[in-house]
């Protein structure tokens, strides 16, 4: 072996836990990470892999989950439910030294999820989180978590989580990133399908989804703690409002994928309409503000069987 690829050997490693970590001793870490040492620039990614080999479903914290997210109480793990187990074990990623990223702040753009068969309550998963595939942004850079649950050695489900890390912009680049928006603004398209539901989003809905979800990122929690980041106020967590969403649509097939991607924030409070147009192989959903045609988040929902 080389000298380099010992050091490659060194650099990727795996980190086993026998359970899933209490968020005790997660948020230890993070208190620790929020001290900056970096630049938010990064070249490269940890290459670290992170491994839960038995993970229990907290029934107490999943009845939570449902109820704050609207899905029915029928056995079955929620598809969007392993991306909220697996955040512990993001926020374990980013609390390290060798995260490039500022934790706090970070915007959530995209998710997938794979569903190859119903995953129920009662089943012990094993579950694997990574990073991947960081790329240039106009606002800054972007990266993947990757995620994976197995039961034994069967594949049950798979996920993508984006992020986007916000840098600071010139004049220039904020004036036209202001345009782009306005742009985007006056050329949304109007929503198609059916209106499925109008949903009242209060005000707390950001703290009351971080004590089921674990993600306390301030960008969430409260208008002043947003307004350092950026954000006028509080806005809704991307995952609740594709949970929100998928918890309407009730005779999917075993085997079904979702991707999402997030446009603009939902500010809270807020009212937003959601709409769906069911095809024979898929169904594409839309969350709309309220008043416009403003589009906070769209998806499709592709099935991969058809039973």
């Amino acid at each position: 072996m080389t000298q380099q690829d010992t050091q490659s050997a060194q650099i990727c490693q795996t980190h086993v836990y026998q359970e899933l970590p209490k968020l005790h001793s997660t948020y230890a870490n993070v208190i620790k990470s929020l001290i900056p040492n970096h630049d938010d620039k990064a070249s490269t990614l940890p290459s670290d892999i992170y491994t839960v080999e038995k993970l229990v479903i907290d029934q107490q914290n999943l009845s939570d989950y449902r109820k704050i997210c609207g899905f029915a109480n029928d056995g079955r793990v929620p598809a969007t439910y392993f991306s909220v187990q697996a955040q512990i074990l993001q926020m374990n990623i980013m609390a390290k030294d060798n995260f490039p990223f500022a934790m706090l702040g970070l915007v959530h753009l995209y998710n997938q999820v794979v569903c190859y068969r119903p995953v129920y309550d009662t089943e012990i998963v094993s579950m694997t989180v990574r990073l991947d595939n960081l790329k240039p942004h106009k606002r800054g850079q972007q990266f993947d978590f990757v995620m994976e649950a197995k039961v034994s050695d069967e594949v049950v489900w798979q996920g993508i989580s984006t992020y986007l890390s916000r840098q600071k912009k010139t004049k220039e680049e904020r004036e036209k990133a202001k345009q782009e928006k306005q742009n985007m603004a006056m050329t949304a398209a109007a929503p198609i399908g059916q209106l499925i539901d109008t949903i009242e989003v209060d005000e707390d809905i950001g703290r009351r989804y971080a004590f089921v979800s674990g993600d306390f990122n301030l960008i969430h929690l409260h208008a002043l703690s947003a307004k350092a980041f950026g954000f006028p106020r509080a806005i809704a967590h991307g995952m609740w409002s594709k949970a929100r969403a998928l918890s309407q649509f009730y005779d999917l097939p075993k085997s079904y994928q979702v991707t999402t991607d997030f446009y603009t924030p939902i500010f809270l409070p807020s009212r937003v309409r959601l709409f769906a147009k069911k095809e024979i192989n898929k169904i594409q959903f839309a969350i709309y503000a309220s008043d416009s045609d403003k589009l906070h988040m769209a998806g499709v929902i592709d099935f991969l069987t058809t039973d």
